[in-house]
């Protein structure tokens, strides 16, 4: 486990956040659904440039919090499966561009 990964757990167990996945995934969609409607908001439904607001950085760090808390409730190591799904997206890329000379992963 991280540094990051093993603080957030620590920082869970102190306030009790502890909660079963099922829980804690809704609290993140809700979290994600909040950082959708203030950039839906912020840009008039697309038609201005995203600038992030004052307090985006917060709401941002508490989704990614909210991850890592999933994470160690189900017994998963953020940094492992992010290097894996690093690895993943390279070799489609290079696959991709392989195949027709500009590639995209997705």
């Amino acid at each position: 486990m991280g540094d990051l990964q093993e603080r957030v757990a620590t920082s869970a167990d102190v306030a009790d956040l502890h909660a079963p996945v099922p829980t804690l995934l809704l609290e993140l969609q809700t979290m994600l659904g909040g950082l959708t409607a203030s950039v839906t908001a912020a840009t008039e439904r697309g038609r201005r440039p995203f600038r992030p607001g004052p307090d985006w950085h917060q709401r941002l760090g508490e989704l990614a919090y909210g991850v890592f808390l999933l994470a160690d409730q189900s017994g998963v190591s953020v940094a492992d499966a992010v290097e894996f799904t690093a690895r993943q997206l390279e070799a489609r890329g290079e696959q991709a561009k392989a195949a027709d000379g500009q590639g995209w992963p997705f």
